[in-house]
């Protein structure tokens, strides 16, 4: 079920608001059973045997992991047991016809659910906290395509008494930002469908204009699409008084790659982070330890250290993150280019240190430049091989004869605009969370207004583009 979907929007959600109301009055096991309940009939019927089994299967994991707190090897023996049958799990259930939804972002949350057991056991007289291993998994905004949670995102909020009770104050917000996103998805992200599918369908025949544009218009789709996506979710759970953290926070306004992957799917990065880049880097720290070799910023100075240190965990976790999308070329590729423009990163950063210039030139020459690199990432994430990306790429470079324009000076002009919205105005985060919005009469009607414009723009089977990776 598609949170852009009048199904979701007029039956399923008024029917879980009104639900937990009625059952936050029980008391707050009440409220979280409710939602566990509703998030199992979100999911599709056919599938919940795969999801009994995940859930069943990394109780019983979890269980292990603290019952051999005491054992380090053991317990160890036993999370890389876990971690391994997840992604076992994930690689089979993507084997399915028809896949599973969502599998590997309740992979990789039930991995960090496993992570996270290693501080001992749970208080058992407290039914709330028994509740919470199924509820981080299944709570259904985030249980299609994330944001990959872990358990102190949300543990701390469960013993604050407004987390189980419908408040206005959490509906007036919460619905607001599934708005914003919801007009993302409709009016901005779908009908970019009409450049992006033709000029991937047939990249040999577009000159260059036509290269240019349909690449902006797939970036600018990608943005919207899943900027949208993590409006929704976060406003859905903001609804129901869960705060999810950040995970969109304008991307394409980063001024370097780095700074990129801290903006976008922040959720995805920082679990990468955590789990697969610093165990290997502090695996290598170890390694030059004990052969008396430095560590020290001046150690990553050296070809030895910097490649160690920095670029062989880049490269693996990119690595990783590409294949994590999709066992393909064009996704392998993908991450390793990205593993490489990270490498440039971080060698400007450790060779050439000193204070950036703030000069608005600098600043604009920096943001156009991990634009660039990001859309011909791009380009290679949404090629369904590796020829159609090269095909697109050098129409790009003006390779082709010349052809059409990006189908005229209205698309243009749509593109420009866009771009604007892109880099000249602020985020959800900042409208909501800073001095923009308010629960006033006048935001109440233009966001009824807005609501009415986005469902008569829903119609058609345009699923979220990023539910396909």
């Amino acid at each position: 079920m598609s949170f852009a979907s009048f199904g979701f929007l007029l039956a399923f959600l008024p029917v879980a608001l009104a639900g937990f109301w009625v059952m936050s009055r029980l008391g707050p096991v009440a409220a979280m059973m409710w939602l566990i309940g509703c998030s199992i009939a979100f999911y599709p019927v056919e599938h919940w045997p795969v999801l009994a089994v995940s859930l069943v299967g990394n109780a019983l994991l979890g269980r292990g992991v603290r019952a051999t707190e005491v054992t380090p090897r053991a317990q160890t023996a036993v999370l890389a047991i876990g971690i391994g049958l997840n992604l076992v799990g994930m690689a089979v259930a993507r084997s399915m016809a028809p896949v599973p939804p969502g599998m590997s972002f309740i992979a990789f949350t039930q991995i960090g659910w496993l992570l996270d057991q290693r501080g001992g056991p749970p208080p058992e007289d407290d039914a709330l906290r028994r509740l919470t291993h199924p509820f981080l998994i299944l709570f259904f905004p985030h249980l299609i395509a994330g944001p990959i949670l872990r358990v102190r995102d949300i543990d701390t909020q469960f013993a604050d008494p407004t987390t189980w009770r419908l408040t206005g104050e959490n509906l007036a917000a919460g619905g607001f930002i599934l708005l914003i996103g919801l007009l993302k998805k409709t009016l901005l992200a779908n009908p970019l469908g009409i450049i992006v599918t033709p000029g991937f369908a047939d990249p040999g025949s577009l000159g260059l204009l036509a290269a240019w544009g349909t690449a902006l218009a797939w970036s600018f789709q990608l943005y919207f699409d899943f900027s949208g996506y993590s409006d929704m979710a976060i406003g859905l759970a903001r609804m129901f008084g869960v705060r999810f953290p950040a995970n969109f926070a304008s991307p394409y306004k980063a001024q370097s790659v780095i700074d990129y992957w801290q903006r976008w799917h922040i959720a995805l990065t920082r679990f990468l982070m955590s789990t697969v880049y610093n165990p290997l880097a502090m695996a290598a720290m170890r390694w030059r330890r004990a052969r008396g070799l430095g560590v020290d910023r001046a150690a990553q100075r050296s070809f030895g250290g910097f490649g160690g240190m920095l670029l062989a965990p880049l490269v693996v976790t990119m690595g990783l993150a590409g294949i994590w999308h999709g066992a393909s070329l064009p996704y392998l590729a993908f991450g390793l280019l990205h593993a490489g423009f990270l490498g440039v990163n971080h060698a400007w950063r450790v060779f050439r240190p000193g204070p950036r210039s703030q000069d608005w030139q600098a600043v604009i020459g920096r943001v156009v430049l991990t634009y660039l690199c990001v859309l011909l990432a791009s380009v290679i994430f949404r090629a369904p091989t590796l020829d159609v990306a090269g095909t697109l790429l050098a129409g790009m470079l003006g390779l082709h004869p010349p052809g059409p324009t990006i189908h005229g000076a209205l698309h243009a002009l749509w593109l420009a605009g866009l771009g604007a919205i892109v880099w000249f105005t602020p985020n959800t985060q900042e409208i909501v969370d800073g001095a923009l919005w308010r629960p006033t009469l006048p935001w109440a009607v233009a966001a009824g207004c807005a609501a009415t414009l986005g469902l008569l723009s829903l119609g058609g089977t345009h699923e979220f583009v990023y539910f396909r990776f």
